[in-house]
């Protein structure tokens, strides 16, 4: 019985065509403008490594000075200044350390139809390939020794590697960047992590930027003395010099711990809060402020990288696809009680109302999925533009299979839900009054 409903319902298409058409486009419309808003929303607030979330720290202790503070004031900034990074990548808390910090290096290819660029980058330790599950196309990332020392290692993205080199493996060559000689120890595959979670701060498009195009040891820009390519919060006067800067208080550095579990969030708060109190009694962090800990989906939301104005933009496409569902009730209606004589002799010849619930019902999920083709086409036309506008809509402006189920669902429910009141008028006709109109 339902294929034949079904079959009715395709058939139905073809009635009053104009009408048919214009509750399409309209569920169409409404679908494809909600679905587009809700995807960008979907890319933008999804796990960007869901295996590790729970056990990715950010550690922040506030060195602000105390004039003016209130307790439950925000922390002084959301970095670390050289000195509490250097302390806890020495410190043996959690499984692995990592400091991180943007550079920009002027390169000195090889080839000659290459001229002088500058790319950026990021200035960290070994640690943080396997802290972020960084996938390498060849070679590997520096070792420990490498990172006591300083030593000159390079690790390059793919897209870099193949400007310099073409498809050839550059690994043990060596390349000028920076002025300095770096042996390249690794080639990264193309890495597209959406939020960039360990890139918030210090790029210009936050956590939706592009992929960095080398990275070097954080001890080897130090070393070389290298500028920052990236926000420097200072609220002192810095003496003239490098080692000045670094013995400040100005913060500049991004901090990641990684636990071996989620469990030992608490032992990490311990360290962070015994490590707070031993810099007190050297003069430090005399805020006395909480120490705080923010795992990679607490870090998004404490960083604001979905704001209330793309939640608003939701809110407000859904509030576009309730009018576009009123305006199908109301064609729905208008098509439905065209068809009364015909529901009053299916009742005379025995239908009951809930058969003809039934077909009605399943002629609007007929409509329900021709507007959801037609809704994820316009859908992935509107991403396509939206990708236009900007590098960072790019990452985000494209649909998974996620939201490609969600807007057949979504188009089926809306036309399900738009066709009820229409489908309930329907089957209150009485048989009597449409056969003596007859």
């Amino acid at each position: 019985m339902f294929q034949y409903y079904f079959l009715l319902g395709v058939r139905s298409l073809r009635r009053n065509p104009a009408l048919t058409a214009l509750m399409v486009l309209t569920l169409a419309i409404g679908v494809a403008a909600s679905i587009a808003t809700l995807t960008i929303l979907h890319v933008m607030s999804g796990d960007p490594i869901p295996n590790k979330s729970s056990r990715l720290f950010v550690p922040l202790v506030d060195n602000g000075q105390p004039e003016n503070y209130k307790p439950g004031d925000e922390p002084n900034d959301r970095q670390m200044s050289y000195r509490d990074a250097v302390n806890l990548l020495n410190s043996k808390v959690g499984e692995r350390r990592t400091a991180i910090f943007g550079v920009g290096l002027p390169i000195e290819p090889d080839r000659k139809d290459i001229g002088a660029f500058t790319a950026r980058g990021l200035a960290t330790t070994g640690d943080f390939f396997n802290m972020f599950d960084s996938p390498f196309l060849h070679g590997q990332g520096w070792s420990p020794a490498d990172d006591k020392s300083g030593a000159d290692v390079i690790v390059l993205s793919r897209q870099l590697a193949e400007k310099l080199y073409g498809d050839a493996d550059p690994v043990g060559k060596r390349m000028l960047a920076g002025g300095f000689q770096y042996q390249i120890v690794g080639v990264l595959d193309t890495w597209t992590v959406v939020p960039r979670f360990h890139r918030v701060i210090g790029s210009n498009d936050g956590a939706f930027s592009e992929e960095d195009e080398m990275f070097i040891p954080f001890t080897s820009a130090i070393r070389h003395e290298m500028q920052r390519n990236g926000s420097t919060s200072c609220y002192e006067d810095v003496a003239p010099g490098y080692q000045a800067f670094l013995d400040s208080e100005c913060t500049w550095i991004q901090s990641w711990i990684e636990t071996r579990s989620a469990s030992d969030r608490a032992e990490l708060q311990s360290f962070l809060d015994s490590y707070a109190i031993e810099q007190r009694k050297l003069g430090r962090l005399k805020r006395a402020a909480p120490n705080m800990l923010y795992d990679v989906r607490e870090w998004l939301d404490y960083m604001k990288v979905v704001g209330n104005d793309n939640k608003l933009s939701a809110w407000l496409a859904f509030g576009f696809l309730v009018l576009c569902l009123v305006n199908t009730i109301g064609l729905l209606l208008a098509k439905f009680s065209v068809r009364a004589p015909e529901v009053g002799i299916r009742r005379a010849l025995g239908a009951s109302r809930r058969e003809i619930f039934t077909q009605f019902l399943i002629e609007t999920t007929v409509v329900g999925l021709v507007g959801g083709v037609l809704g994820l086409l316009l859908a992935f036309g509107a991403l396509a533009l939206i990708a236009m506008q900007s590098k960072a809509l790019t990452l985000v402006a494209h649909m998974d299979w996620v939201m490609l189920i969600t807007t057949f669902a979504m188009a089926v429910m809306s036309a399900v839900l738009a066709g009820l009141l229409p489908t309930w008028r329907a089957c209150q006709v009485t048989p009597a009054i449409q056969l003596k109109s007859q």
